[in-house]
């Protein structure tokens, strides 16, 4: 599946809060507005999962329950959506910019100091700006009540009504840097959730490093591209805000809470502010996830509110994980193309590469690599396994660079034509992502490698054949008598001239 084909038919927007995001899906006659009464148990869960299934728009729930707020759910749920939330018109052009912007190298002459002082002006231009209050998300100050809010009951399986979309904000007891990020929350009563961050999250992190408590600060309902950069995989230590400022070229403004010592976004919809305790755990879960199966029951935190503010009128957010294709894909896929310079630090050599939506983007991950050298996939395939939480995968196929690695059958072709199991596989263990169900362990498992590139002679004890390729000369007159040929099919239009013969 690839990402380079732009998308026509949109102007670039910026949009500062959901609401002018809403308003911009439904001129685009990208979303649907729903009256009729639908019930949060299950019932919009299924409506959901068939409409994500089939392409369909975003939907904007006004009688939820008993709930007064809208619910607004697959605002991301096709690459064309996930493009307009960016501001662009293919994600690869949303990582061009981001790439351009982050390259800040030695400037030795006097225009490449020019264009290094410029670039500095827009990073700082962008950087997260605090603002005094009143603000939008304060209009509305309340006794914690979650029983307010539309929340989902997800799957049969789920214990309770959960949360899905939050982006829950910390701060780094010992360096007091901000993350964020998105972790479900279940409902345990109306002043108080459990917080699943998975150990391999900053979030738990933060908590780790605290004595006692830790403030925490939900948003629910913001801009797009905060709803993104929330998903993101930052190293610890890289504000999101700031990646969200990057991506649209505009400060995110934020607002000191009530209660605790963090900012939120001042244009968000709802706020729920408390604290964790060091010691307060309970059991959450099982939950209905994205792998396709229930996430086991498991040790959490418990959130406490202290404070609940919103805007008048609120409108909450939510998303449903299950069995793939579901929404999340769309946002993992725009972390797969924003990611890949990055991946390119770690190895240069590195073309393209695919996080498979079906294999939930934790298990597998398709590489294409410019080969020079022997054991060069196998060095590719461990930078992988040490590279953030690409260090979660369970499997990584290395191709050469003339295979693309969004053409699953193409992939595949060469992993059965190129792949001796006894010398070309790498099998060993490592982390597993926490929600992964058929590791030995609990977040402790087997990984593969699959090293399907071409062998060089130092790495196989006879030679590689050539592959079959037909002449460019020939190719081209073909393309030019096409149509004296008469046939329907098949035709140069047609053809996908980027995709290299088996």
């Amino acid at each position: 599946m690839g990402m380079t084909t732009a998308l026509p038919g949109f102007q670039h927007e910026h949009f500062r809060d959901i609401r002018s995001w809403i308003a911009f899906l439904r001129d685009q006659g990208e979303l649907v507005d729903v009256h009729t009464s639908v019930d949060p148990y299950l019932e919009v869960t299924e409506i959901v999962d068939r409409t994500v299934k089939s392409g369909g728009p975003a939907l904007l729930f006004h009688r939820v329950g008993d709930s007064r707020h809208p619910m607004l759910i697959n605002q991301f749920g096709t690459e064309r959506r996930m493009c307009m939330a960016l501001g662009v018109d293919s994600l690869d052009t949303a990582a061009a910019r981001l790439s351009e912007l982050m390259e800040m190298r030695q400037p030795f002459g006097f225009s490449e100091r020019m264009r290094g002082m410029a670039k500095l002006r827009r990073l700082t231009a962008t950087e997260p700006v605090s603002i005094d209050l009143p603000a939008p998300c304060q209009e509305v100050v309340l006794e914690p009540d979650l029983d307010r809010l539309p929340i989902q009951h997800c799957w049969p399986g789920d214990p309770a009504p959960f949360i899905t979309f939050p982006l829950v904000i910390t701060a780094d007891p010992a360096t007091n840097t901000r993350n964020v990020g998105i972790y479900r929350m279940q409902k345990v009563d109306k002043t108080s959730t459990f917080m699943h961050w998975q150990v391999h999250k900053d979030g738990a992190a933060d908590w780790r490093l605290t004595k006692d408590r830790l403030d925490v600060a939900v948003v629910l309902g913001c801009a797009p591209v905060l709803s993104y950069v929330g998903s993101a995989p930052l190293p610890k230590g890289v504000d999101e805000f700031g990646l969200a400022g990057l991506l649209t070229g505009y400060p995110v403004e934020l607002v000191r809470c009530r209660t605790v010592d963090l900012e939120v976004p001042a244009q968000a919809e709802i706020i729920l502010e408390g604290y964790v305790d060091r010691n307060d755990v309970g059991i959450e879960g099982p939950f209905g996830d994205h792998t396709g199966y229930y996430s086991a029951a498991e040790p959490f935190p418990i959130f406490h509110l202290t404070a609940m503010t919103m805007r008048k009128d609120a409108i909450y957010p939510s998303i449903v994980v299950g069995p793939p294709p579901a929404e999340d894909a769309w946002l993992a896929k725009a972390t797969e193309r924003l990611f890949l310079p990055a991946l390119r630090l770690a190895a240069p050599e590195v073309v393209d590469y695919d996080l498979p939506i079906a294999g939930a983007f934790h298990h597998n991950v398709i590489v294409s690599i410019r080969k020079s050298y022997p054991g060069q996939a196998r060095k590719v395939i461990h930078a992988i396994w040490g590279s953030g939480l690409m260090s979660l995968l369970k499997s990584v196929v290395v191709v050469d660079e003339f295979i693309n690695p969004h053409d699953y059958e193409q992939v595949f072709f060469h992993v059965c034509a190129n792949v001796d199991p006894a010398r070309d596989l790498v099998v060993t263990k490592g982390p597993i992502d926490q929600l992964d169900h058929s590791s030995e362990a609990h977040c402790y498992g087997g990984k593969l490698g699959i090293d399907a590139t071409h062998k060089l002679p130092a790495e196989a004890s006879r030679d590689w054949p050539d592959r079959i390729v037909m002449t460019e000369e020939v190719r081209r007159r073909v393309d030019e008598r096409w149509d004296e040929y008469g046939i329907p099919c098949a035709s140069p239009e047609n053809l996908a001239r980027d995709a290299m013969p088996f």
